[in-house]
């Protein structure tokens, strides 16, 4: 695999200079967008707003007023992508903005590590050594048909990427598991701590691991991943095998999978779903359907991308929202089960639960009892129910000191709010408005 001859940072520049090029300040994507009217932007706004943000990409004009209002709240939906009548990109015209932002402000430098750092304690705190081992230490390379990308804060709920395994396993797929933060995708260094020269370290090394498995595919289970590497900066290299979501491999094999559905799932549940990549969505409603016994009432598409400080919770007021709909569709449906996407959406949905109308489960759960085996423990989801952080800790405990991490527990006891997420724990609507912000405080939430 040929290493891209120009800089990150070079690249990055050229894709900025052309979107300026391309992009006449219509406004149009402002108006289609579903956050606008979270903010003070007026009919006839729009173009002075796409205007700001060409300021900055061209000039390294700061953000203000409305524009940075705008701007900051996008929770990459990419509703405006086919309204643009010059076929421009606008999603990826702000995540571009996003790093020229970082670039002038640094405002964590340390966000990788304070990320590395949560996702080792939380994963380190619900598996067991072999399973710990599995998605933090990265295999030495050797030929495999697949490489299941697991990035690194689903780390955070891995029975996710268990569950997913299973999955693989089922289909008889040749695979092996990269991931965790020594296999970053790069986004935290790129759009997050504005270090370019750091981002394209990341990145090299990730895809060459990739390379060296000799793959046909690379299937991510991180919406940011996709977005990141097969969009924001998909053509700073080139790749002899194909990245994808981990649906679109497991879509094309339906009918296969839908063959070894052996055990009926006799529930009525709710899909929660996303607007940025609807198709994710589409495959597992799709994958829903048939499994036997489950009826798919309906799904539910939220704004953003993905839940979390990256995507919905960026515009707290549509997400609160949205949110509050998606409980009401639900309860009034009657539903079992409300129905994960990613796993920044189990984590915040978990806490629902305690209401007691309905069970959250992500969809790789269903998939996984539908093929008459046991999906792996939800220790995350136990964690997050529990009203006292002792209690926590006291199962916690055991697995930390089996993956040889031992810290004081009145320290750590003190870092696990944080850790968590105080708004998340509880299935709280009150939401991380920026990433930034929860980079700052729980380490990530890409």
């Amino acid at each position: 695999m040929a290493i891209a001859k120009q800089s990150l940072d070079d690249y990055l520049g050229q894709e900025r200079a052309a979107l300026i090029t391309d992009c006449t300040a219509c406004g149009k994507c402002v108006e289609v967008c579903p956050v606008t009217p979270f903010t003070d932007i007026n009919s006839g706004d729009e173009p002075g707003v796409i205007g700001g943000v060409l300021g900055l990409l061209r000039d390294g004009i700061p953000l203000e007023g409305m524009a940075k209002d705008w701007a900051h709240q996008c929770n990459g939906c990419g509703l405006c992508i086919p309204d643009c009548p010059e076929g421009v990109n606008p999603r990826r015209m702000l995540m571009l903005a996003n790093t020229v932002e970082a670039e002038q402000d640094s405002p964590t430098p340390q966000l990788f590590r304070k990320m590395s750092r949560a996702i080792r304690i939380m994963a380190a705190m619900q598996l067991a050594p072999p399973e710990f081992d599995r998605l933090l230490r990265n295999p030495r390379a050797h030929p495999a048909d697949v490489v299941f990308y697991t990035g690194c804060n689903p780390i955070r709920t891995p029975h996710l990427l268990f569950n997913a395994m299973t999955i693989l396993d089922a289909l008889d797929v040749d695979y092996e598991v990269v991931g965790g933060p020594g296999a970053c995708c790069g986004i935290i260094q790129s759009k997050w701590e504005g270090n370019q020269g750091s981002a394209e370290k990341v990145v090299d090394g990730t895809i060459n691991r990739f390379a060296g498995f000799q793959p046909k595919n690379v299937l991510s289970w991180c919406p940011s991943c996709v977005l990141h590497l097969g969009e924001t900066i998909s053509g700073f290299r080139q790749a002899s095998f194909e990245f994808d979501h981990v649906t679109n491999y497991l879509i094309d094999r339906a009918e296969g999978l839908a063959d070894k559905f052996i055990q009926p799932v006799n529930k009525r549940v709710l899909l929660h779903t996303h607007d940025g990549m609807d198709k994710i969505g589409r495959n597992v409603a799709a994958m829903l359907a048939a499994v036997p016994g489950l009826t798919l009432v309906d799904t539910v598409s939220e704004p953003g991308y993905t839940c979390g400080g990256s995507g919905a919770d960026r515009s707290p007021g549509l997400k609160r929202a949205a949110r509050s709909a998606t409980i009401a569709r639900a309860e009034a449906a009657g539903v079992d089960i409300l129905v994960s996407l990613y796993h920044g959406c189990h984590g915040q949905l978990s806490g629902l639960e305690a209401n007691g109308n309905f069970t959250v489960m992500n969809w790789t759960d269903i998939l996984v009892q539908a093929l008459g085996q046991q999906p792996h423990d939800d220790i995350s989801k136990r964690y997050r129910m529990q009203d006292d952080w002792d209690m926590v800790l006291d199962e916690g405990e055991i697995f930390l000191k089996a993956n040889g991490i031992d810290m004081d527990r009145d320290w750590l006891k003190g870092l696990l709010p944080d850790i968590f997420g105080q708004t998340e724990f509880k299935g709280g609507l009150e939401a991380f408005a920026c990433e930034r912000e929860v980079g700052e405080v729980v380490g990530g939430a890409e």
